[in-house]
């Protein structure tokens, strides 16, 4: 039986403290603030970044550096027989496209996972595909079973300003001077590949409530099910946690599932919406982790 490790990126919001707990080797991903390099939760943690970021600093993300990337690999694979890395959705950034590229010289050691996840859903494929590995499923066969349920997660994110959309040019200038007029909070979609415009609502409370509605209806049209021990239910915030503590009580009020996971969200989407985001998932279970 093989040996197989499970790595994924900081996007997952696993830390390094947490990732030795869990088994789980997680790559910093690198930032440019103000043209110097920092690597997440090595020496850039999420109130340092936030601080940067509220006090306008100039914030562009990278994927990893490819040398850094195959030295991980190269490390791991000194202790292991195959490696599962499971990256950033695809269509967020193109370091799954080079990593897949880069895995071409590993001989099959190393199979590079696709299946378009974020923050905390990527979490949780990192979690289910290291529960696999200890159960001896190969690096394929991890592959092959997270792959299965790709199209089955979808991510609702509000925000509590539209500066940092405007300035990502999500919206124009004009646009979001009027919704900040109006006090409009935007609900965003992140489903497969994009990060895009689902809602517009006047209140965060209505936010919070079109997310809720959105959720019960992925679960039918998107994941098929209406069976709630088939799902995992997630909060993600962005410096928010006293808000994303009360957003998982309502959500527990309307959807009966064993406990509902609070997370950061990664600082790859953050410097996108700036702080103050409540975020909610629905993502099909593929294995009891719990």
């Amino acid at each position: 039986m093989s040996k197989v490790a499970i790595l994924t990126d900081s996007n997952s919001g696993i830390t390094q403290e947490e990732s030795k707990r869990l088994g789980i080797f997680v790559e910093p991903m690198p930032f440019y603030i103000d043209g110097q390099l920092y690597y997440e939760d090595i020496d850039l943690t999420q109130d340092e970044f936030y601080q940067k970021l509220t006090q306008g600093g100039e914030i562009t993300t990278s994927m990893p550096i490819t040398g850094n990337l195959m030295d991980s690999w190269d490390k791991i694979l000194e202790e292991y027989d195959e490696l599962v890395y499971i990256p950033m959705s695809s269509g967020l950034s193109s370091s799954c496209a080079t990593a897949k590229m880069l895995s071409d010289d590993y001989d099959g050691r190393v199979v590079v996972v696709d299946n378009q996840r974020i923050s905390v859903t990527q979490k949780l494929s990192a979690l289910e595909a290291k529960k696999l590995a200890d159960m001896g499923k190969s690096a394929q066969e991890i592959c092959d079973a997270l792959m299965g349920i790709k199209a089955a997660s979808t991510i609702y994110i509000t925000v509590d300003t539209l500066e940092y959309l405007k300035k990502g040019g999500r919206l124009t200038p004009a646009v979001a001077a009027i919704g900040s007029l109006l006090k409009i909070k935007p609900v965003l979609s992140i489903y497969g590949e994009k990060l895009d415009k689902y809602s517009m609502a006047r209140t965060m409370k209505a936010a919070k409530q079109t997310m809720i509605e959105a959720l019960k209806k992925d679960m039918k049209d998107v994941l098929h099910t209406d069976n709630f021990d088939d799902v995992v239910i997630s909060v993600a915030h962005t410096q928010n946690e006293e808000a994303a503590e009360k957003f998982r009580e309502e959500l527990l009020r309307e959807f009966p599932v064993k406990n509902i996971w609070i997370d950061p969200l990664s600082l790859s989407v953050s410097c996108h919406i700036g702080p103050g985001a409540l975020a909610c998932t629905v993502t099909k279970k593929l294995i009891d982790i719990e």
